[in-house]
This record gives structure tokens, sequence and C-alpha cells, in this order.
């Protein structure tokens, strides 16, 4: 397994980090949750796709001149 597969099932709260007690304080609200769970899938396609998406980004600037 990689790093970056170790680090997609710490996102999605697969594979906890440390084990708790399971209370309500330390909870981490669900509005956080998601934030980060979309930047880290913002973060995975970007590395997969980086290449389409420069080239996106250069014909949608050359349209605009």
């Amino acid at each position: 397994m990689t790093a970056l597969h170790l680090l997609a099932l710490t996102l999605v709260g697969a594979l906890p980090l440390t084990e708790r007690p399971r209370d309500q304080r330390g909870d981490v609200p669900g509005w956080v949750l998601v934030t980060v769970m979309s930047a880290g899938i913002v973060g995975v396609l970007t590395i997969v796709a980086q290449d389409e998406l420069s080239s996106l980004l250069r014909r949608a600037l050359r349209q605009v001149q």
C-alpha cells in the first residue's frame, strides 16, 4: 500500500490515526470533515490529471486572448 493510499484512507476515516474512546466532545464537525475530504480529492485529482488540467487551462487562456 502506497503513502497516497494511506492518506486517502485516513482522509475518509477508514484508517484512524489513533484509537480514542467514542465520546461526542472530540468529534470533528461534519463541515470540517467535508472540507478536508474535498481538499484531499482535489489534491489527488491534481496529481493524477495535472498534465490534462494544464493543457485545458492553456487552451482556455488562448481562446480569451
